[in-house]
């Protein structure tokens, strides 16, 4: 059941494009099509301000295109949420609504905000928004640099394999200058500093990992462990059905996130103790390398988040 609170707010739904804003209004029933522009939303957010209800703006994540929306809105102080696409989309199905119109996504979101509340997101620096678009950009060239090895392997051509190898060698260097900006962001961070000391002193924890978490997991410390862990995307799922227990499997979460904790959970098997002994465990168990890969990514996310929540620094004897 909701509360009083929440049943006086106003779940306003926008669909974002590149050059427009599609906008749902449940208090007054408008569908709205504003410019994504500056002077559109500015007019939009005057008018959101005159209600006596509190607002909540809740659009999907676009991968860019919501930025100037953000914000304005926290530019006037306005609570926004940013939705997971595929959650809104697996809604839609499940209230009737197949159809996809940029009018009804609008409408979805609306409605799909008022049943789940999400929680308001804080407003960023331009520090931390810098850091966010360079994570982001990391993860392109991740997947464009494995886009092109692949294509390397396929190739049979010299000259076009000499293309690739050409363009590989630019990527990297670009993944590498990024590298070397967010460890002199982390350096300059005064507003995150204990966070960041207290991740940096975990085996297996680099400027990467503690970047991409300030920048995609600001709930890292605020949590439970199943929460945190179902965050990232490493807790297991059931399927289950009557009597039958289907394979436990993981999937949705963070995935930008669970991809750079992968890769320091591989270091951290090999030097961290606590991560290691446990790893070793897992394999005398009879577990495939597979599951205890990620049984050891559900362990380190948890005891990250756990020495973020007390305020610790790591010590060996540290377990969960």
């Amino acid at each position: 059941m909701k509360s009083s609170n929440s049943t006086d707010k106003i779940f306003v739904g926008v669909d974002v494009s590149k050059a427009t804003l599609d906008v749902y209004r449940p208090d007054t029933q408008e569908l709205l099509k504003i410019d994504n522009s500056h002077e559109a939303i500015t007019a939009l957010c005057s008018q959101l301000e005159k209600k006596k209800r509190k607002v909540m703006v809740v659009m999907e994540g676009t991968g860019g295109y919501e930025t100037l929306l953000l914000k304005l809105l926290a530019s006037h102080k306005l609570e926004a949420a940013v939705i997971n696409p595929k959650r809104l989309r697996n809604f839609a199905k499940g209230i009737g609504l197949d159809a996809k119109t940029d009018a009804i996504d609008a409408k979805v979101i609306s409605k799909y905000a008022e049943v789940v509340e999400p929680q308001p997101m804080a407003t960023k620096s331009d520090h931390e928004e810098k850091r966010g678009a360079l994570v982001a950009r990391r993860n392109q060239l991740l997947e464009l640099i494995s886009q092109e090895t692949n294509r390397l392997k396929q190739s049979w051509d010299n000259d076009a394999k000499q293309s690739i190898q050409n363009v590989l060698e630019v990527l990297k260097k670009q993944l590498k200058d990024i590298d070397t900006k967010l460890a002199k962001m982390l350096q300059q961070d005064t507003e995150n500093q204990r966070t960041i000391e207290v991740l940096q002193s975990v085996k297996g924890v680099g400027p990467v990992m503690v970047s991409t978490v300030l920048a995609e997991l600001p709930e890292i410390g605020k949590l439970n462990r199943g929460e945190i862990a179902k965050l990232v995307g490493v807790a297991p799922i059931n399927r289950d059905s009557g009597t039958r227990s289907g394979k436990r499997f993981i999937g949705g979460g963070r995935g930008q996130v669970r991809r750079v904790l992968y890769m320091a959970t591989i270091v951290a098997i090999r030097h961290n103790p606590v991560i290691k002994a446990f790893y070793v465990h897992l394999k005398s168990s009879g577990k495939e390398s597979k599951v205890a890969i990620v049984a050891c990514m559900r362990k380190f996310i948890t005891i990250l988040n756990l020495l973020v929540k007390t305020d610790q620094l790591w010590v060996n004897k540290m377990s969960v």
